[in-house]
């Protein structure tokens, strides 16, 4: 398999970067986690070698029950997703590629997989509208609401940049986030990969099978 290696800084430049996923304009850099000094790329994965630490999150689901990340998905597989669903394209895009790969895993292993979506814009997406727009998804896929403060803190735990929703000219609401889909493994509940915008259907699918297992791609 061919490594490539990457430093800090250009990963950090790519989590900011990344905040243009669902707006029309760059938002500035926002201060995120040091991840590691070397990555190594397996497939569409980058493979951390100082994994992530989960965050000690909770927040509010879409029957609006409280919803402790840590404890939910102790010892079980779990993809982390932060994004709004008001997002005209790449989170219900990275949300749907995850659910026809995840429909290819046997009956045991989706039952197993965990997958979180953490709203980004939670003034618009209350529990209810969450649960409404995950149901399009994957009705077993988590979505989790509350203080944006919160949930904004968590994200840059994660090397997540994400930005308050703010109104443009056109009066249109732009929610500005990373596109980073992050993997946790069962194992040791450690975030080991990392997945940008540009992951695809065959990736997810090819991937899931070992991330159910704690496996690397």
């Amino acid at each position: 398999m061919r490594t490539t290696r990457v430093t800090v800084a250009a990963l950090v430049a790519a989590a900011a970067l990344a905040l243009t996923a669902c707006g029309n304009e760059p938002a500035k850099p926002g201060k995120v986690t040091q991840i590691s000094g070397g990555l190594a790329k397996a497939g569409s994965a980058t493979v951390l070698d100082r994994p992530f630490e989960k965050p000690d999150l909770v927040l509010t689901d879409t029957t609006g029950k409280p919803w402790n990340l840590r404890e939910q998905t102790q010892g079980k597989p779990t993809l982390i997703y932060f994004g709004y669903t008001n997002c005209p394209d790449v989170c219900p895009l990275t949300m749907s590629n995850i659910a026809v790969a995840k429909k290819a895993l046997p009956q045991a292993d989706r039952d197993k997989l965990q997958v979180v979506f953490v709203t980004t814009d939670p003034d618009r997406d209350t529990p209810a509208a969450l649960g409404s727009w995950l149901k399009g998804q994957d009705p077993a896929f988590v979505g989790l609401s509350g203080d944006f403060a919160t949930i904004q803190a968590a994200a840059r735990t994660l090397g997540v940049g994400i930005e308050a929703a703010t109104t443009d000219a056109n009066g249109n609401v732009v929610s500005m986030h990373g596109a980073q889909v992050i993997a946790f493994s069962p194992k040791n509940d450690e975030g080991y990969l990392l997945y940008g915008e540009s992951a695809t259907v065959d990736d997810y699918t090819k991937d899931l099978p070992k991330i159910v297992k704690g496996e690397n791609p």
